[in-house]
């Protein structure tokens, strides 16, 4: 496993008509090394700010995020070798035309030999029983199968750590249930926000994010119980 580390990492943006930025993330300071890490909290709560500065997408604004040592900024691109990074809506990641022709540009700048580009590419996609999709338009696709045609193209070039920013939430349950099995048989180390509580019950360690601070960090069902609590606080009885 990876040792990604936080060190007092914050994050702020400065907004229209605001006279100071805006923070998104505060003083996080942890250190991930479990397998399966679940992320959870509100809409809006900072989630994807935080999975975001794992592989330099977001930098922050102060403090340092590393990942076995290389810094998200000083190092970007050899921490984006290592940590791959999927979408919630996968049409923001799918970018060619098929599924094939997506998995083979994730290989085109390690693989430059373009028949073992496609050799490859086929053996990704029949690893996720895709390979009869593969040259079908993504927009022909269910959800579920975007979703799996992304995580092929990510997971292609093998890197250490999977970052997946709510991958379930567009899907219907059974393709729900299809991502939770695939995500189940994978050896990568995977860091997950989610809002399926049953999805985030299956992880090792889960911390819950509120207002742009991590304000638990423990086992999975302490951690959802205080969600809950964080979410019904201050509601009137119906």
């Amino acid at each position: 496993m990876a040792t990604i580390s936080f060190r007092n990492a914050s994050v702020a943006v400065a907004m229209d008509g605001r006279p100071v930025p805006k923070t998104l993330l505060a003083d996080v300071t942890l250190e991930l090394t479990e397998q399966r890490i679940g992320v959870i909290g509100a809409n809006g709560s900072g989630k994807s700010t935080l999975l975001r500065l794992l592989n330099g997408l977001v930098r922050p604004t102060r403090g340092t995020v590393t990942v076995d040592g290389a810094d998200t900024v000083r190092a970007v691109r050899a921490v984006r070798r290592q940590v791959g990074f999927v979408f919630t809506d996968p049409l923001s990641q799918l970018v060619m035309p098929t599924g094939r022709e997506d998995v083979e540009l994730s290989l085109r700048r390690s693989v430059r030999n373009g028949s073992e580009r496609r050799s490859l590419a086929e053996a990704a996609l029949d690893r996720f029983e895709l390979l009869g999709l593969a040259d079908q338009s993504i927009y022909e696709l269910s959800g579920g199968e975007r979703q799996l045609m992304a995580l092929a193209a990510v997971l292609t070039v093998n890197p250490t750590v999977l970052v997946l920013d709510e991958p379930s939430t567009l899907l219907d349950l059974r393709n729900r249930e299809l991502l939770r099995r695939t995500l189940s048989g994978l050896g990568q180390q995977i860091i997950m926000s989610t809002h399926d509580l049953d999805l985030a019950m299956e992880m090792d360690r889960v911390l819950v994010v509120e207002e742009g601070r991590v304000v638990f960090d423990g086992g999975p069902a302490a951690a959802v119980e205080t969600y809950r609590r964080l979410c019904t606080s201050g509601l009137a009885a119906p």
